[in-house]
């Protein structure tokens, strides 16, 4: 499944504004140009097949050198991680398909995922996964549906981290007459070249987070935690957290921080055993509440 929401990393050097000539107001629009957008950031240099099928379980994932799967990442930048997304990559005379483990311009790896259907993995076969701002781009009974499955899969104490639009930020934003948080988020896209200028109305703010970039059911921490448990994720420990901060570092170091003013963390922890090698790295802890913001 692609998100197709605005780049997570600024333009590198002089760039025009993406998107220039669209329309805010025009949800329906606006989809079809981020679409096609993501198609663009799905070209790449090099596509090289490293395994004529995904691993399925634990073993074959450690032969391939892999701990755990980024959803919704066209380049993962977890040096032991597998990316996922349901566009192929390309690169004008060869592209991906599903099936296969490909290595991306030497580097990350990638396979084609469609997360409407079931994991073709093992149970117990990976420690940790990872979405940044993928659950709201699904229907809640696919993400019921995915969140079963990625329980399925991952081994005792494995971790899945979740990142999505803050409902309750935006609801703040809107009964905040000083509209902080909305004229935070409005520079942020405007730093970003990303677009006109938004509009200012609270409505619009408040109506975007719903109608635009393909999302499909926002969420709250009360939300997810309510899709977590209809997953089956009664025995997990579930634990809010901060940017970047988490029960193992190296997967909560992938949070962007184009994300960070919008974003709630919240973490998984599976029932039976360590968190990471050589135990949880707790010392991040869970973050205070409201610390997300």
């Amino acid at each position: 499944m692609t998100t197709t929401e605005p780049p997570a990393g600024p333009p590198a050097g002089p760039a025009p504004e993406l998107f220039a000539d669209w329309d805010w107001e025009d949800p329906e629009g606006l989809t079809a140009r981020t679409d096609a957008f993501t198609e663009d950031l799905a070209r790449c240099t090099t596509i090289e097949r490293v395994r004529p099928e995904v691993p399925r379980t634990h073993r074959e994932f450690q032969e391939l050198g892999v701990t755990g799967i980024e959803f919704a990442a066209f380049r993962t930048r977890h040096p032991q991680g597998l990316g996922t997304d349901l566009v192929g990559l390309h690169n004008g005379t060869d592209a991906t398909r599903p099936g296969p483990v490909y290595r991306i311009d030497g580097g990350s790896l990638y396979t084609s995922l469609d997360i409407t259907e079931p994991l073709p993995f093992a149970d117990h076969s990976v420690d940790w996964v990872y979405a940044e701002h993928l659950i709201e781009h699904v229907p809640l009974g696919t993400a019921v549906f995915w969140l079963a499955e990625v329980r399925r899969v991952l081994r005792p104490g494995g971790l899945l981290r979740l990142t999505t639009p803050d409902l309750a930020a935006y609801v703040a934003g809107y009964l905040d007459d000083r509209e902080q948080f909305f004229r935070r988020h409005r520079r942020r896209l405007r730093t970003m070249r990303v677009g006109p200028p938004m509009p200012e109305r609270r409505a619009f703010m408040l109506n975007q987070i719903f109608y635009h970039f393909g999302h499909r059911w926002i969420y709250d921490e009360a939300e997810l935690r309510h899709v977590l448990d209809r997953a089956g994720y009664d025995g997990f420990a579930v634990t809010r957290q901060e940017f970047q901060r988490g029960a193992r570092p190296d997967v909560a170091d992938l949070d962007t921080a184009f994300r960070k003013d919008e974003s709630i963390y919240l973490e998984a922890v599976a029932p039976g055993g360590p968190a990471a090698p050589g135990g949880p790295a707790a010392a991040a802890g869970p973050a205070p509440a409201g610390g997300a913001h």
